[in-house]
């Protein structure tokens, strides 16, 4: 007989001092501190820095060189995989072995690779250039958010200006090929039919699959030199993937890693909580964690919101849209969620980061937005589904040029922050994490009796 309700809803595994989301105001507090004075304000490493040491005085570090992550086609897969190495590679001792701030020290390092190994990985399926950006409003944007710890980038950040500038377009690697000809599906390029340039590259000498398949991976990795010029860890991650970003794009991402930093013991935290009370080594915890993000139920929704957003902008009426949906029985996804019993906080400053910005898609993810929100109330009037972090997190991601496919990646990155502190916050506890379970299978029986005995014996 279950004593617990089925997934642990509603049960509190722990006391503890990182975050706070309120249910009926409609707030999250990191460390006592709302996240809107965050946004926007510091920077995303400045935050990891919060949640961790509960202040500003660190922050992410400078990312270590690292070995190129593997291309398996699978972005979070393979961070995931690299970060598991960094123990045995960097000669990292076990959480149970190490002082607390060794501990945090590794959780330091080792979230700073995530983030630059997301980077190559970026860098190698969707190099810059490789899917257009939508045109922008007039007089550009604010500057990159954080404060500047270690000087502006310098003028030789153009430095795929000359020979590499056309590769960075989307055909790197594909000698003799130029940009337009890329683009346009192989037009222009001399014995290469229609359909072989759609099938992925057949009858392209020396073209190898998973270089085209990837939109001209083979990119030549961005100067170290260059990278360590990023102002904040935001602002290094977007150098080490498109070599010079968009202050814009650097903007946006920054806002939605601090909303997606840390949120409670979700699947993926309490994951890395529970490798962490046996002690493991920090990378191993993250790489726990990120394993916990290969199913679609725990974040992601954004890219599913991006499809409504899509299926809206091709003329069909929100409202009419919405009620194709709902009538089909299936789910609007960015409404409703399990904790807030107000609208999610996260959504307010990713919606208000929208508009700032001038993302192209905000009007018809409002218009989207507000019809759904009017649809839901009259249908439901006794629930409350308001909007959720990820319809605005879509929104966010599609503007600052992130495919679909990477969405994942960047939610693992943001999510470091909250991973850090949670495994740090275990440490402590010194405790394994052991629960029980009730037994409801057969009772006691004879082997023989068992279906599939072997008959010999």
């Amino acid at each position: 007989m279950l004593t617990v309700n089925p997934g642990l809803a509603g049960v509190v595994a722990f006391d503890t001092e990182i975050a706070e989301p309120d249910r009926d105001g409609g707030a999250l507090r990191y460390r006592g501190v709302d996240i809107n004075s965050l946004a926007g304000n510091v920077s995303y490493g400045d935050v990891w820095g919060l949640l961790v040491d509960g202040d500003f005085a660190r922050g992410l570090p400078v990312a270590e060189h690292l070995q190129p992550v593997d291309n398996s086609g699978d972005i979070r897969a393979d961070v995931q995989a690299a970060v598991a190495l960094l123990a045995p590679r960097w000669g990292l001792r076990q959480l149970i072995d190490i002082t607390d701030e060794q501990a945090r020290d590794d959780l330091a390092r080792a979230s700073a690779a995530v983030l630059s190994y997301a980077a190559q990985a970026a860098r190698a399926m969707f190099p810059p250039g490789a899917r257009k950006s939508f045109p922008t409003s007039a007089g550009g944007g604010p500057s990159t958010p954080g404060r500047d710890r270690r000087g502006p980038v310098s003028g030789d950040a153009r430095w795929a200006a000359g020979d590499t500038s056309r590769a960075a377009g989307g055909g790197a690697g594909l000698p003799g090929v130029s940009q337009r000809a890329f683009e346009s599906g192989g037009a222009g390029l001399p014995g290469v039919s229609q359909r072989a340039f759609e099938s992925g590259g057949a009858g392209l000498p020396g073209v190898p699959q998973r270089a085209f398949e990837a939109g001209g991976a083979g990119l030549p990795a961005v100067p170290r030199r260059l990278i360590e010029a990023g102002r904040t860890a935001t602002e290094r991650f977007m150098i080490e993937w498109q070599g010079e970003p968009d202050p814009r794009h650097v903007a946006a991402i920054d806002r939605y890693w601090i909303c997606a930093a840390e949120h409670g013991m979700n699947a993926s935290t309490f994951t890395g909580r529970v490798v962490a009370s046996t002690g493991a080594d920090a990378p191993a915890c993250l790489s726990a964690a990120i394993a916990a993000l290969s199913g679609p139920l725990h974040g992601g929704a954004p890219s599913r919101a991006l499809g409504m957003i899509e299926a809206v902008e091709s003329g069909i009426d929100a409202r009419r849209y919405v009620r194709q949906v709902l009538d089909a029985g299936q789910r609007l996804m960015g409404f409703g969620h399990a904790i807030y019993r107000a609208e999610d906080p996260r959504a307010r400053i990713l919606r208000q980061t929208a508009r700032e910005l001038h993302a192209p898609r905000y009007e018809v993810a409002r218009e989207l937005e507000l019809a759904a929100l009017a649809e839901l109330r009259e249908r439901k009037p006794d629930r409350v589904l308001e909007t959720n972090v990820e319809f605005w997190a879509a929104v966010i991601l599609d503007f600052a040029g992130v495919p679909a496919d990477l969405f994942a990646a960047m939610f693992t990155c943001a999510r470091t922050a909250g991973w850090s502190a949670h495994i740090l916050e275990q440490k402590r506890l010194g405790k394994i994490i052991r629960p029980s379970a009730d037994y409801v299978g057969p009772g006691e029986r004879d082997a023989h009796t068992v279906a599939g005995w072997p008959a010999s014996r």
